[in-house]
């Protein structure tokens, strides 16, 4: 896909998917963010830039222990998902966040802007990931740090058959390259070609448990990184492609439940 198209994509689709990725996968994706903050261990005072933020639930782990002092901006492609952010910022009274719509590969701030970035399962979808690794590196303070989340490799990732499913129903792939750095040593050698140092990895094997196929479906099409494409689908291809995914996830099935598998690799780096 061009990538022009590919960014209009990603757009427009994270906009179509907010609601039920904020219902249905935040919940048991919030340990990535917990982690990937762990790992960047933000410091009172200190500006932090969240890529890719979502509804925000990496970003306000930041908001507090960077404080009253400090400052976290919030950017994602997706206009919907910070105007989703922001209302929960108003909700709760955070005061040291600011928001931005941006593309992680043109990160609109000037160099050496901020003491950390983090991003969370955000890098498997740019058209270049390692043009928004790059620009990670540009915007941080010369011994800043930056933590990232990506999906694991696809045959650890019980429910990978999703992107067949849809791509067979639309024109062009959804996300090609979805799993490239997943791949073992990929996440870190992308941290080194972009200038990081002391790059460290790590994996963490998890299940995601649905309550039944219902929410599993909405998690994983309307929610998720294929929404776009599904939300021009007809109800009887939608039907279609529920059942083809359902039975590519029967294994993990219990009773009414699926418990489905999934890894993450964790890195961290400075500049």
């Amino acid at each position: 896909m061009e990538p022009k198209l590919h960014r209009r994509v990603q757009r427009y689709g994270w906009d179509k998917a907010v609601q039920d990725y904020d219902r249905y996968f935040l919940p048991l994706l919030r340990r990535c963010s917990e982690r990937t903050i762990e790992l960047l261990d933000p410091q009172p005072g200190e500006r932090v830039l969240d890529v890719a933020t979502g509804t925000g639930i990496a970003a306000f782990m930041a908001a507090e222990r960077s404080g009253d002092g400090g400052e976290v901006v919030a950017t994602d492609i997706s206009e919907r998902m910070l105007e989703q952010t922001q209302a929960y910022a108003r909700e709760r009274g955070v005061t040291n966040m600011r928001f931005q719509r941006a593309d992680a590969e043109e990160l609109d701030f000037p160099d050496d802007s901020f003491d950390a970035v983090a991003c969370v399962l955000g890098l498997m979808y740019p058209a270049d990931p390692q043009r928004a690794i790059e620009q990670m590196y540009r915007v941080l303070r010369p011994g800043g740090r930056a933590a990232a989340c990506v999906w694991g490799r696809r045959d650890r990732c019980g429910w990978a058959e999703i992107f067949p499913i849809t791509d067979a129903q639309v024109e062009s792939d959804v996300c090609p390259m979805f799993f490239q750095l997943g791949l073992p040593g990929a996440l870190v050698h992308a941290l080194d070609k972009a200038g990081f140092k002391d790059v460290q990895d790590e994996r963490l094997d998890v299940t995601l448990t649905f309550d039944g196929a219902q929410e599993l479906c909405a998690a994983v099409f309307s929610g998720g990184p294929v929404a776009l494409a599904y939300s021009r689908f007809s109800p009887e291809v939608k039907e279609q492609v529920h059942a083809e995914f359902l039975a590519s996830v029967s294994y993990y099935r219990r009773g009414e439940r699926y418990e489905i598998p999934g890894e993450f690799v964790f890195v961290v780096g400075r500049k």
